[in-house]
């Protein structure tokens, strides 16, 4: 549905184009962004790749399952309907730890699978208390270290890349917070109109 939506307003922006007259606007900058997003999109890739290799070192070090066992009773309590020790805490953790480091990339395989292992616990084609939670906490994602939002400012030659870090940290922390508080009370609500 979304593709049909944005052929259909590519294709209002062209007819208009044609009947204003400024086409050729238009073709000047279909060539200037494409080849601006091949940049950007290099210059991103060089970046993901460092940090999945920092992560990969995290991995090796330990600290991964560090942080994963730091997170473990946070995660466990987080999502009460999945056994301990099930495949999908492993993966929940995994994908928080990536996003933590600001590796949405490498979180969305992590996250598919544990979306894949909460449907076979709930065994229905709905979506059960725990990937509402699970997608609430990943779509506000808690992040230490924004490595492409960083990336993006250096590809435009900010003065200074890094000064979001404080902010984001901030931005973030209220936005999971929230993102938590809100599918609890929808979650009780509910419960409560059931009763």
């Amino acid at each position: 549905m979304v593709n049909l939506i944005w052929a259909f307003l590519a294709i209002i922006g062209i007819l208009y184009a044609m009947f204003n007259g400024t086409m050729d606007e238009v073709n000047k900058a279909v060539f200037e962004s494409a080849n601006e997003a091949v940049t950007l999109s290099i210059g991103l890739i060089s970046v993901l790749v460092f940090w999945l290799g920092i992560m990969k070192i995290a991995e090796e070090a330990g600290i991964l399952k560090g942080l994963a066992k730091l997170f473990r009773p946070i995660v466990v309590r987080l999502f009460p309907e999945i056994p301990k020790d099930h495949p999908a805490i492993g993966y929940i953790l995994s994908n928080v730890t990536a996003n933590i480091f600001g590796l949405g990339n490498a979180a969305t395989p992590m996250g598919i699978k544990a979306m894949e292992e909460m449907k076979k616990i709930s065994g229905s084609d709905e979506a059960s208390r725990s990937m509402i939670t699970f997608l609430a906490i990943n779509t506000s994602s808690l992040t230490l270290i924004p490595t492409t939002v960083i990336a993006i400012r250096m590809q435009y030659d900010s003065i200074s890349p890094t000064e979001i870090v404080g902010t984001t940290i901030l931005a973030t922390l209220i936005s999971t917070t929230s993102a938590i508080m809100i599918d609890r009370l929808f979650y009780y609500r509910s419960t409560w109109r059931k009763k």
